[in-house]
C-alpha cells in the first residue's frame, strides 16, 4: 500500500563533556518529538502501529551511533534510525571535542485517501 509523510520534525541535540554520539543523537530525537502532537491517530481512529517512522542521524562519527538504542527511544509506531555524516563536532583544546547531532524524524502513514471524500457543502 502507498504511504504518505505525515511529519517530518527536525532537532539538535549535544554532549558537551562525553564526546558521546548516540547521546547526543537520543537529545537530537528528543528535541525534534518536542515539536510534534499527532492528535489525528485518534481523530481518524488510526492505531500507532500503522505508522512508520524513519529517522536520520548526522554526526561527525556516524558508526559510533548505537542506532538500536535511538530507535528504542521512539514512543510510536515502527522505526527505523540510520546515522549519517553531519552534525559538527566542536574542539576545545587537544584532547576535548563536544558532540553535536543533528536528526530528521520522519512519521509516515498509509495512505487514507480512499477512506474520505469532500462534502458537496
Amino acid at each position: 500500500m502507498a504511504e504518505k509523510r505525515i511529519i517530518l520534525e527536525m532537532g539538535t541535540g549535544n554532549d558537551l563533556y562525553g564526546q558521546d554520539y548516540t547521546k547526543a543523537a537520543r537529545r537530537a530525537v528528543q528535541d525534534a518529538l518536542h515539536h510534534s502532537s499527532i492528535t489525528l491517530f485518534a481523530k481518524l481512529g488510526i492505531d500507532h502501529s500503522e505508522m512508520r517512522v524513519d529517522v536520520t542521524i548526522g554526526v561527525q562519527q556516524p558508526d559510533q551511533v548505537d542506532c538500536d538504542l535511538v530507535a528504542a527511544d521512539l514512543p510510536r509506531g515502527r522505526a527505523t534510525v540510520r546515522a549519517v555524516l553531519g552534525g559538527l563536532d566542536v574542539h576545545d583544546g587537544a584532547d576535548s571535542k563536544h558532540v553535536v547531532a543533528t536528526a530528521a524524524v520522519e512519521a509516515w502513514l498509509p495512505d487514507q485517501a480512499a477512506n474520505y471524500r469532500l462534502s458537496d457543502r
